[in-house]
């Protein structure tokens, strides 16, 4: 093709070069050049060179909209003046005289699946080339015929700005002078058969608050963060033998704003309200619902649109720094919600992004959940793993994020997920793993772990893969924990049996036991079990009210004393009657009635006793933190065990009575002889139980029993746990 052609396809929208054309090029004359610039928008275009000294009248081309005069100045000595047909004039920089950013280095890495931190080239950057303040923008779409940066500062007109085909790579790139952080865009694709589309950036770093679509320019590296001690401290500390206590936070519904229509909190108004009250409730982790930008309030931030920028509904992406921040300087951890696992279809997201099936499988088979209406990513195409792994980098890079909760793990490991026979293709060996999604997990865990010291990553598996929570170098997948979905559907379901049905279930509140060592696990009550008709906690619970509060007291005791660990969706510690709805605030009204605020207290003493004796965190990964005592008494419903710290006097013995009849006068089995402190009584009247225990310290008896040579005899209240240390 010639100029001309060229130019034509230039202004017909179809051209993938147009650096070969607009711009600054060099005439046969040394130092002397030819300017051509495309200006749909102009009846009038003057370049001016840098020193106000001349100025050249550019001549329309023999294309319409484009404009050219000679000049006598070198690439970066002249601006482009424009005359609009309403007679305005405006003065800018010539995009198309700036040199290309990505280098073939990046290109290389990118193309090989191994550029950990693509977020650093893709997207929009605010830079200064050239001594001129603007905005890089490149983008990720081989299949395209053209690619441009589209937004206010060009009347949303496609055509006006053009991206360069990096056409080996297939990156697009331009460089926009005079954008700055917060200004709107888009990326507007042509590809093949007609396809034309208004694309959100995929590596935008914020977005405009739905239902709008645009992606919005932000500097990631304005943020002065405060949290060096934390950062450090975290890369010292071995949470498999620390206390990780976690409080799941939907932000939209954990308070509102009732005086402002029902409006959400932000994420600065969230660092003075939700990091305090964690604090009084003594967790030690804050796990965030999804934060990444999503369409749809209901997906919960399941289905992600932006990967790379905080949603805005809650502020920009420096008031999420600055609630993080917050947090670790109040000693506080902050998990997040990542989704690797699928995204939606919505038309500016990634689903069909350049014409074609690029970050997801063509083959439906492969590339649909068709339970959730969502589209599931290639992890055998290296340009997709390097987006998702450089997104992971990105929150533990740029947000200081302190661990990965995995959403939907098992969904990835399966090629035959939720699907019927001949709905799935099989692997290349014949059989239904997906290989792809297992080396990208693997290596997920392997880049985050070597570069993060002390970040956690957690599994949502439900299956019995193995070795979920074991390092990949010895054929695990390498995270640090795994979500025991067995024992909380175990415990649920003993715990929504009347108590006079328990004794013939006794296996499902032991069961647990069998294979509790097996994975490094975390005990979950999580946002999935208040839901979708499941009935809230204490919905759950049987009885009358009395024995519905004392049998959730009961559960939360049993899961604090048993091994892993803990996690607890935002309100279960208000005990709400009513499911949890996203749509409105937590039932915080419930806290004037009594049972309500001591079954507060309840979780805020489990959560102080986890952290302050060894014996409930210093091994919950391994039998060597815990010891039966009795799990055999079916008939009265009553298990009883030990829990072990490091230290050999660092013993804790934990009872459990799943009736409404108390037990007088119940001999019990201990470690060691000695003088034993009960320290905590759910039916102790703070909780609001009926107060029986044992007040007072209770003296072991040289009494054989249950295997040990000393035992102690102690009252076990009705519905209740208790704990005793020796003294």
């Amino acid at each position: 093709m010639n100029t001309v052609q060229k130019l034509q396809a230039v202004a017909k929208g179809t051209w993938y070069a147009p650096y070969e054309v607009l711009g600054w090029h060099a005439l046969e004359k040394d130092g002397h050049g030819i300017v051509r610039t495309y200006q749909p928008h102009a009846r009038a275009v003057s370049v001016c060179a840098r020193d106000g000294a001349t100025v050249w009248n550019a001549k329309p081309a023999q294309v319409e909209g484009v404009f050219e005069a000679a000049v006598t100045t070198g690439r970066d000595g002249y601006t482009l003046r424009m005359t609009g047909h309403d007679d305005h004039v405006w003065e800018v920089e010539d995009p198309y005289r700036f040199p290309l950013q990505i280098t073939d280095f990046d290109e290389y890495l990118l193309g090989e699946g191994t550029h950990f931190r693509t977020y650093k080239k893709m997207g929009a950057h605010p830079l200064t080339v050239d001594d001129v303040d603007g905005v890089h923008f490149a983008v990720w779409a081989p299949n395209a015929s053209r690619v441009s940066v589209l937004g206010p500062f060009n009347r949303w007109d496609g055509l006006c700005h053009p991206m360069q085909s990096r056409s080996a790579s297939g990156l697009w790139e331009l460089f926009l002078p005079h954008l700055k952080p917060g200004d709107l865009y888009k990326f507007e694709i042509k590809g093949l058969h007609g396809f034309l589309a208004q694309k959100a950036d995929p590596y935008a770093f914020a977005a405009e608050l739905r239902p709008r679509t645009a992606s919005m320019v932000w500097d990631i590296e304005a943020y002065a963060w405060q949290d060096d001690q934390w950062m450090q401290r975290r890369q010292e500390t071995d949470h498999l033998h620390q206390p990780v206590n976690i409080y799941e936070v939907h932000l939209g519904s954990w308070r509102r704003v009732a005086e402002e229509s029902d409006r959400w909190l932000t994420y600065r108004e969230l660092a003075d309200t939700l990091i305090p009250y964690v604090l009084d409730l003594g967790f030690t982790h804050i796990e965030l619902l999804p934060v990444s930008e999503h369409p749809f309030d209901g997906s919960w931030g399941y289905q992600t649109i932006g990967y790379y920028a905080p949603t805005s509904r809650f502020g920009t992406p420096d008031d999420l720094k600055y609630f993080i921040d917050r947090c670790h300087q109040a000693g506080l951890g902050v998990i997040v919600d990542w989704v690797p696992a699928h995204f939606p279809k919505d038309g500016h997201g990634l689903g069909y992004f350049d014409g074609s099936h690029l970050y997801e499988h063509a083959d439906p088979r492969k590339g649909e959940h068709t339970d959730w209406g969502t589209l599931i990513f290639n992890y055998g195409r290296n340009e997709v793993r390097s987006f998702l792994l450089s997104n992971a980098m990105f929150w533990a890079d740029v947000y200081h994020i302190d661990g990965f909760r995995v959403d939907a793990v098992a969904s990835m490991l399966y090629l035959d997920y939720s699907r019927k026979a001949g709905e799935w293709v099989p692997n290349e060996h014949g059989g239904r793993e997906n290989l792809e999604a297992v080396s990208f997990l693997k290596r997920f865990n392997e880049i985050v772990h070597a570069d993060y010291p002390g970040i956690l990553t957690f599994a949502e598996e439900s299956t019995a893969w193995p070795m979920v929570s074991r390092p990949t170098y010895l054929g695990g997948l390498g995270f640090d924990f795994k979500w025991n979905m067995g024992w909380m559907n175990d415990t649920l379901e003993y715990f929504a049996k009347d108590p006079i049905y328990r004794k013939y279930h006794h296996g499902d509140i032991t069961f647990s036991l069998i294979y509790a060592f097996t994975e490094n696990f975390i005990l979950p009550f999580s946002h999935d079990e208040v839901v979708h008709g499941k009935r809230h906690l204490l919905g759950k619970m049987p009885g009358d009210d009395w024995q519905k509060f004392a049998n959730l007291r009961m559960l939360y005791a049993y899961m604090y004393a048993h091994p892993g660990k803990k996690l607890l969706f935002m309100g279960a510690e208000l005990g709400p009657w009513n499911e949890w709805n996203c749509h409105q605030s937590l039932d915080w009204h419930l806290l004037q009635y009594e049972p309500h605020r001591k079954l507060q207290a309840t979780v805020r003493e489990l959560n102080r006793l986890s952290r302050s004796i060894p014996a409930f965190y210093e091994d919950d990964v391994s039998w060597a933190g815990f010891e039966w005592i009795d799990f055999h008494d079916s008939e009265q419903s009553l298990i009883s065990f030990v829990r072990k710290g490091n230290a050999p006097n660092e013993r804790i013995v934990c009872l459990f009575n799943f009736t409404p009849e108390p037990r007088y006068g119940y001999r019990v089995g201990v470690p060691r002889p000695g003088v034993y402190s009960e320290v905590f009584n759910s039916d102790s009247e703070h909780f609001g139980g009926g107060n029986i225990g044992n007040f007072g310290a209770v003296p072991s008896d040289p009494v054989p029993w249950q295997g040990s040579d000393h035992s102690i005899m102690i009252t076990v209240p009705p519905l209740a746990a208790v704990f005793f240390r020796a003294e």
